[in-house]
């Protein structure tokens, strides 16, 4: 009985921490202004009472590793051009923190609801962040920030981002014209959100990708290697399907790699550890860096996730996705009345997996990896979601120069 007087469940306990977070950011604030008057009476107005005098110019917060794939370019051209930024991390072993930049200043802020005590309260003219839903959670806007940035970390349109993903944020630079539609889309459709400055810059990961490919030396396997690499939820391939699907991929004969999400290893700590422990054939790939293994891989298996784009559109092999009922609710896509664009886009480069081809997953497999048509289709989808191929690093700090010096 007691201990059910300890539980919070986690809606109140992101409510309470909220709490907690406008109480300490009222305080601080006061503080700081009370401080600075005093100092401005003793030293007759020398001193000014601006609360950010202080501000740090450029700041970069990645709540994951695997998002430094994104932030690298960015910090290599900040990098090049001498401009100071500071890159902030939620994960302790971020490759970032290894680097020996001199213009880039990196820490660790700690993990759980740490580094989100710190940025709640932060000094910065601008920062920058793949991580959605900014004021809707644990992460609240500072009064001490003047511009949020998001930069996305796929090609998707944002509606399969949870709920009021990017209404709080002051700017998105985009990758493609897709993402750009859907934002002023949603902006439609709840009025009460202020209008978001939307740049056309570019697709920092799949550039980044690009780069590693063209220089990669191409991998010709014995025997045909099946990635298969879902997303998390109950939409995904491993929730909704299981057993039951990997059962009937490992009868293929074919060399198995199975990707989760990383997200999977929280959200679904259970089902990984035991489809993990029962499936010791297969290999569980949970490499920070996805490069290896979409090198290696001959052809995808996914759901809804963004990794499509990268191994279709990059890597330019085919695709088959799972007909999992993609649930709509928790997500942006809710407030649309027409297919979100990630699954009418899969649609023209992929290959449809439903239920009752479990069967016949090896004919599937034959015939996808020699369908022209879905290489034809490829064009079509890089001109609706991928701008200014090669310059998304560049296109990005050049605007948010330009940005800084507006503020």
């Amino acid at each position: 009985m007691n201990n059910y007087l300890l539980y919070i469940d986690p809606g109140t306990g992101s409510m309470l921490f909220s709490l907690f977070i406008g109480i300490s950011m009222a305080l601080t604030f006061g503080v700081k202004y009370f401080i600075s008057k005093f100092k401005f009476i003793l030293t007759r107005g020398k001193i000014s009472d601006n609360l950010d005098c202080a501000s740090i110019p450029y700041v970069i917060f990645s709540d994951h590793k695997r998002y430094w794939n994104i932030f690298k370019p960015v910090c290599d051209e900040f990098e090049k051009r001498e401009i100071d930024i500071v890159y902030f991390t939620a994960s302790e072993d971020d490759p970032a923190l290894n680097c020996s930049y001199k213009h880039v200043k990196t820490e660790f802020l700690g993990t759980g609801n740490k580094p989100f005590g710190r940025l709640n309260m932060l000094n910065a003219d601008i920062l920058i962040a793949t991580t959605p839903n900014l004021d809707v959670y644990q992460w609240k806007r500072s009064k001490g920030v003047k511009c949020y940035v998001h930069i996305p970390h796929y090609v998707g349109d944002f509606s399969d981002y949870r709920m009021f993903g990017l209404d709080y944020y002051d700017a998105v630079l985009a990758s493609g014209e897709n993402q750009i539609k859907f934002i002023r889309k949603i902006e439609e459709l709840r009025p009460s959100i202020k209008h978001k400055e939307v740049v056309l810059t570019g697709s920092i990961c799949l550039d980044n990708l690009k780069k590693k490919v063209d220089s990669s030396n191409k991998i010709q396997n014995t025997k045909p290697v099946v990635l298969l690499a879902p997303s998390w939820g109950k939409s995904g391939i491993l929730s909704r399907y299981g057993e039951k699907f990997l059962d009937e991929l490992i009868k293929t004969g074919y060399q198995i790699i199975v990707r989760p999400h990383p997200q999977s290893y929280s959200a679904e700590k259970k089902l990984m550890e035991s489809l993990e422990l029962k499936y010791t054939s297969v290999e569980w790939n949970k490499d920070n860096d996805n490069f290896d293994v979409l090198t290696k891989a001959d052809v995808l298996i996914t759901d809804f996730s963004g990794i499509i784009f990268d191994y279709s559109l990059v890597f330019g092999k085919p695709v088959i996705y799972a007909d999992t009922k993609f649930d709509t609710l928790p997500y942006d896509a809710d407030w649309l009345d027409e297919k979100i664009w990630s699954l009418r886009a899969v649609e023209k480069i992929g290959v449809k997996l439903e239920e009752k081809d479990f069967g016949n997953l090896k004919q599937l497999i034959d015939g996808c990896m020699n369908n022209q048509t879905l290489e034809n289709k490829r064009n079509e989808i890089i001109n609706e979601c991928w701008a200014e191929i090669g310059k998304g690093a560049e296109n990005t700090v050049s605007w948010l120069i330009k940005k800084h010096s507006e503020i």
